[in-house]
C-alpha cells in the first residue's frame, strides 16, 4: 500500500463518511430564473440550473449581444426555453417576473445588479467575490438581512467532499493545534507587452461594460475574460482566487476577524503597468503577499503569476501548520496530512470533483435550491461571502496604501486611520449611484 494513499485514524475515517450527499430537488416547482452575465462562467452555473429541473429560463442579459444570442440558442436546445433578452439589467427587472436570479457579470458590478435583485424580489445566486470594494459587500449584507430572499455565494469549495472531510479533519483536532495557515495560488507567466486600444467590437457595449468604474480604452485583452487584471473591474488574483482559499481558512477558525493586515506586492516580471490612448496593459500584481495576523494564529496569502510550480509540491490551496503536522488542502490533489512524526503514516484523501471544469456546482445548487424550499441559510450565505470577499479587500487596501491596517471586525472599520476607511468605498462614474449601506 502506497504511503500517500493511506487512510488511517479515526478522525480520517469519520472525515470521509461526512462528504456531502446531493438533497434530491422536490421538483414540485420550477422557478423563473434570470442570468446577467451570460459569459463562460455564467452559461456554467445556468446549464447547472437548468440539469437540476427546476428552472425555467425567462430572461437573459448581457452588454455583449453575440454572447448574449449564443447562450439564448444554448437555452433553447437544453431545456426548449426561449428566454428574452436584455442589455440592461434595470430593464429586466422591470418587465419580468424573477424568482431566481444568478449574477456572474464582473466584480464591479455585482453589487448594483445582486441590490436589484433583491429589490425585485428574487433569491440570488451571486458569483464570488461579492462587491469590488468592501462597502459594496456591506449593502448587499444589509439588504439581504433586510430581506427574508436567499443568497447564496458560489463557495463551491464549501460543499466539495474532499473540502468538507478535511475540514473535519482539522476540526477534529487532526493537525493538532494550528499555529499559522498558508494560503497560495501560482502560476506560469512573463514580462507582459502592451495591447492596442481599439474602438469596442460592435456588438459590445462598451459604456455599459464600464458602468460605475471608469470609462478606461477598450482593448481585447479585458473583454472577453481577462478583466480580473484590471483594478477598474476586479481585484487581480487575491480578489479571485484568493476569496476561495481564504474562505477555507475562516471555516477553519470559525469565521474570525484579523487583527491586522499586511500586503506587499508588485510586477516585478510583467513590467510596470501601462495605460495611455493607444495601448494598455493590465495593472493588477503578479505576485504578492499579504499576512493576517488574528488572536491566535497568523495566516498569510501569497501569489505569483510566474516560476509555475517549480520545486513545490503544489501550486495551489492552503497549508495548516500544526503541532501533530503539516495539512494540506488543494483542488485536484484532494487533501493530506503529513505528521510530525516520520514513524507516522501519511494520511490522504483523493478529491472528488464534477467534471469536465473540476468544481461542485452541482452540489452548490442543489443546497440552494434546498434553502430557498426550506428557509434555511445555505452553505455559502452571504454572511460568509462578505467574509470572505472582506478578507481579500483588505489585502489589497493595504497593498494601495503600503502599510498595515487593524480591522475592527464587529464595525467593520480601520481603526484610527481615516484614509484608509476611504477605501472601504469608491466613486462611481456619473450617473450611476454608489449604493447605500442599510
Amino acid at each position: 500500500m502506497r504511503r500517500r494513499t493511506f487512510i488511517a485514524g479515526t478522525a480520517a475515517a469519520t472525515a470521509l463518511v461526512s462528504a456531502p450527499k446531493i438533497r434530491a430537488a422536490s421538483k414540485d416547482k420550477k422557478y423563473r430564473t434570470a442570468l446577467i452575465g451570460s459569459g463562460w462562467w455564467g452559461m456554467n452555473i445556468l446549464r447547472e440550473a437548468l440539469a437540476a429541473g427546476q428552472t425555467s429560463v425567462v430572461a437573459l442579459c448581457d452588454v455583449d449581444q453575440d454572447r448574449l444570442e449564443i447562450a439564448a440558442e444554448e437555452v433553447n436546445d437544453l431545456s426548449g426555453d426561449s428566454p428574452r433578452t436584455y442589455a440592461d439589467y434595470r430593464e429586466l427587472f422591470e418587465k419580468e417576473d424573477v424568482e431566481i436570479a444568478i449574477i456572474a457579470t464582473p466584480d464591479h458590478w455585482h453589487a448594483l445588479n445582486t441590490l436589484a435583485a433583491i429589490e425585485a424580489g428574487a433569491h440570488v445566486f451571486i458569483e464570488k467575490p461579492t462587491g469590488h470594494t468592501i462597502g459594496e459587500s456591506q449593502a448587499i449584507l444589509a439588504a439581504s438581512r433586510a430581506s427574508d430572499r436567499i443568497i447564496q455565494v458560489g463557495l463551491h469549495r464549501r460543499i466539495g467532499p474532499h473540502h468538507v472531510s478535511g475540514m473535519k479533519f482539522l476540526k477534529d483536532g487532526g493537525a493538532g493545534d494550528v499555529g499559522m495557515v498558508r494560503m497560495f495560488v501560482h502560476s506560469r507567466g512573463g514580462i507582459e507587452n502592451p495591447s492596442k486600444n481599439s474602438d469596442p467590437p460592435e456588438n459590445l457595449d462598451w459604456e455599459m461594460y464600464c458602468g460605475p468604474a471608469p470609462l478606461r480604452p477598450y482593448c481585447r485583452q479585458i473583454h472577453p475574460g481577462g478583466f480580473r487584471h484590471y483594478l477598474d473591474f476586479a481585484n487581480g488574483t487575491l480578489g479571485d482566487w484568493g476569496v476561495h482559499w481564504l474562505d477555507q481558512m475562516l471555516w477553519w477558525c470559525d469565521q474570525q476577524s484579523p487583527k491586522t493586515v499586511y500586503s506587499t506586492g508588485g510586477r516585478p516580471v510583467r513590467g510596470e503597468a501601462i495605460l495611455t490612448e493607444s495601448e494598455q496593459t493590465s495593472d493588477a500584481p503578479d505576485s504578492q503577499i499579504a499576512t493576517y495576523e488574528f488572536e491566535n494564529f497568523t495566516a498569510t496569502w501569497e501569489h505569483r503569476r510566474f516560476a509555475g510550480q517549480g520545486p513545490e509540491q503544489t501550486s495551489i490551496g492552503c497549508y495548516f501548520f500544526g503541532d501533530k503536522g503539516t495539512f494540506h488542502i488543494g483542488w485536484r490533489d484532494g487533501w493530506t496530512f503529513y505528521p510530525a512524526d516520520s514513524k507516522q503514516q501519511i494520511i490522504h484523501q483523493d478529491s472528488q470533483l464534477q467534471e469536465p471544469d473540476g468544481h461542485n456546482m452541482q452540489l452548490l445548487w442543489a443546497d440552494f435550491l434546498h434553502s430557498i424550499e426550506t428557509g434555511k441559510q445555505p452553505t455559502a450565505n452571504i454572511e460568509i461571502g462578505h467574509q470572505a470577499t472582506t478578507a481579500s479587500l483588505l489585502g489589497m487596501l493595504s497593498l494601495k496604501l503600503g502599510r498595515s491596517v487593524r480591522w475592527d471586525g464587529e464595525k467593520e472599520q480601520v481603526i484610527g486611520d481615516d484614509e484608509a476607511n476611504r477605501l472601504l468605498k469608491r466613486e462611481y462614474r456619473a450617473p450611476w449611484t454608489y449604493p447605500a449601506i442599510g
